[in-house]
């Protein structure tokens, strides 16, 4: 029997199932691309977690022996080449393993034919994969590529765009998936003492099961089951080597579900941050303004042209033109502290001004320009220029800058006009006025003690609604300019702030009876670098593994793979 015939044979029940694995080439795929020829990053991910989800579990014997039918293990002069190191999977801290080529060939077995049977069970839409297929919606993109043909001699299109030979796109798929397998193979081990961890009983069984059928059909046909295998799959894929990397792959699935839903903590070094300040100088800058939002760009032009050179009458034009309303009026009334807003142009991109709005917000983010904060954040701009943009106007008090001050260590103690304070806008002038009459008189508490910061702990613990800061005696630390609400904020970065001043400021959640602890010992800008890169950034277990673990193809091993059918040999 030929070898096509054979291979055939042991692949043509094969059940197939989606493990969900993905590939590090797949992990920013450029989403809905579809190639003219190939197949697109979803699909490419689905097959590969078809190679590598283990083995084959069915077999339907369709062929009957023939002359052509070699007996006995299957001697080459070339059987050598597949103790060869194929590839080498090494992670960060120098865990290692050297896959063979006997090894490269099992994929390039399961690779090749998952491909040829999803084409085979596109053209015979009643065949019993083809429903199983179109389940997981893998006929929805057809293979374009003739089996019966060199693959070498034939191109297709990768999830890059780049036209490659159907022969290199199956190398890349076979590469893709020992790396993806044998990652988390290694760090099973690693995770088990440097044991390999047992499969599971079923999976033993599964595997037995299938080793069994094999062998039927190799003695059908007159062979041994390793000849029988290495003639169906390429030199090397012996039973013994079937069967460690069936017993390998079960591992790898089963360590990746098990950690499927981890997270990690990433830490980040000073030297993480220094070198985030040297490569984002701009991300790092900030502006102080006063900053006003209209109600519509009529109100937004008449308050730029009455506002003064000096904006000395800020004040009094917010609370002019305010939406109507107590907490409105109220809130502007509160002079600077309402109207006065520092941050980097990212805080900016993130609030409800219209400067920050896109040019055109149907774009990806990434394709989004943004005009107003472009002159915002300009090196032209110069204390006291004012601005009217769309229904946003600014008065820059100071242009963009890297910011050469620390964040501050802050307390307060909330005081809401309702027992919910995301419904303290909704409440009357009485209620307001009560808030705020309790705000001063635990001020005065705190000021008819020894005013200490545990003093004010003691209070806030008793008498703040704020529960992210209840447990801490309503502290915050390393508070860097915009990560906290605008009065809140602009009352730590006041001019001439310091250590013990107390203060109350209302927002829109009620009032903050406010107490400086202390000057952190974080630099703004380093603040918003730890914001950026968050010191508790956290990320799948598995995304971190697939990330440091990479494969170095061996070039005088790769001599001796396993390229296509045999017309290409």
């Amino acid at each position: 029997m030929a070898k096509k015939e054979l291979n055939d044979d042991l692949f043509a029940g094969a059940s197939i199932s989606d493990s969900g694995k993905k590939s590090k080439k797949e992990k920013n795929p450029k989403k809905g691309k579809k190639s003219k020829k190939g197949i697109s990053a979803n699909t490419a991910k689905v097959i590969k977690s078809v190679v590598a989800a283990v083995i084959v579990v069915a077999l339907l014997v369709t062929y009957v022996a023939t002359g052509l039918v070699r007996k006995g293990f299957v001697h080459s002069t070339l059987q050598w080449t597949t103790y060869l190191t194929a590839v080498t999977i090494k992670n960060d801290d120098g865990d290692k393993i050297s896959v063979p080529v006997s090894t490269y060939n099992y994929y390039y077995a399961l690779t090749y034919n998952n491909l040829k049977q999803r084409q085979e069970a596109a053209n015979d839409p009643d065949s019993e994969n083809s429903a199983l297929l179109e389940l997981l919606g893998l006929l929805d993109e057809p293979i374009d590529a003739d089996f019966s043909k060199p693959l070498s001699k034939q191109t297709t299109t990768n999830d890059d765009g780049d036209t490659i030979t159907w022969q290199k796109y199956v190398y890349d798929e076979v590469i893709d998936s020992i790396e993806e397998t044998y990652t988390y193979y290694l760090a099973a081990v690693k995770a088990n003492d440097g044991q390999e961890p047992e499969i599971t009983t079923t999976q033993q069984s599964e595997l037995e099961s299938t080793l069994s059928e094999y062998r039927e059909a190799a003695e059908k046909y007159g062979y041994k089951l390793s000849a029988y295998l290495v003639a169906v799959m390429g030199k090397g894929v012996t039973e013994q080597v079937f069967r460690r990397e069936a017993v390998r792959s079960y591992i790898a699935d089963n360590y990746k579900s098990e950690i499927s839903s981890e997270k990690i903590t990433i830490e980040h070094t000073d030297e993480d941050y220094d070198k985030y300040r040297k490569e984002n100088a701009d991300k790092l800058k900030t502006v102080n303004v006063r900053i006003f939002e209209a109600q519509n760009e009529k109100d937004a032009k008449a308050f730029a042209g009455e506002l003064n050179s000096d904006a000395s009458n800020f004040t009094e034009l917010a609370v002019k033109y305010a939406a109507d309303g107590d907490f409105n009026k109220e809130y502007y009334s509160d002079d600077s502290a309402s109207t006065q807003l520092y941050g980097t142009r990212d805080f900016f991109t993130k609030s409800a001004y219209s400067i920050a709005n896109p040019d055109d917000a149907s774009k990806d983010d990434e394709d989004k320009t943004y005009a107003g904060l472009d002159w915002l954040f300009s090196s032209d701009r110069k204390t006291g220029e004012i601005k009217q943009f769309s229904n946003t106007v600014v008065y820059i008090l100071s242009p963009a800058a890297e910011p050469k001050n620390n964040a501050v260590n802050i307390r307060h103690i909330l005081v809401s006009p309702k027992d919910d304070p995301s419904s303290a806008s909704k409440a009357s002038a009485a209620e307001w006025a009560a808030a705020k009459k309790q705000a001063e008189e635990i001020l005065d508490k705190f000021n008819d003690s020894k005013k200490t910061a545990d003093d004010f702990a003691a209070l806030a613990k008793e008498y703040t609604v704020d529960p992210g800061s209840k447990e801490t005696g309503g502290l915050y630390s390393d508070v860097a300019p915009g990560k906290m609400v605008t009065t809140f904020n602009n009352w730590c970065f006041a001019d001439g702030r310091k250590a013990g001043d107390t203060g109350i400021v209302q927002s829109e959640s009620g009032y903050h009876v406010m107490y400086l602890d202390s000057e952190s010992k974080t630099p703004i800008w380093k603040s918003f670098a730890i914001s950026q890169l968050d010191e508790s950034e956290t990320v799948l277990k598995t995304e971190q593994l697939e990330e440091e673990y990479n494969a170095k193809v061996n070039w005088f091993g790769s001599r001796y793979f396993e390229i296509d059918t045999d017309i290409d040999r």
